[in-house]
């Protein structure tokens, strides 16, 4: 039996796992870009779900960012505080 990571109850009967990302599996890196400049890419988010997920990541870490061939592009190292929104959501990250 899973348990929620956020409220501790099993994943069946939280309402978490329910929410956006309905416990899709996501991955989060970093890659760096021309100048040495460092991209946070998020990859696995459901089509249908990009968008709305790509403009809270942007708002939420304050940083620009970019939708390319299905994956989010956030500019700069957000690693953690990314993972923590997504976990948030209801995704799983790895």
């Amino acid at each position: 039996m899973a348990i929620c990571k956020i409220c501790g109850l099993p994943e069946e009967t939280c309402m978490h796992s329910q929410q956006l990302g309905g416990g899709a599996q996501v991955r989060i890196t970093t890659d760096t870009r021309s100048y040495g400049k460092k991209v946070t890419v998020v990859h696995g988010v459901p089509q249908d779900q990009i968008n709305e997920v790509a403009k809270e990541l942007k708002t939420r870490c304050a940083a620009g960012g970019t939708i390319k061939n299905g994956k989010i592009e956030i500019q700069g190292e957000h690693n953690r505080k990314v993972k923590t929104i997504l976990e948030e959501k209801g995704f799983r990250v790895s």
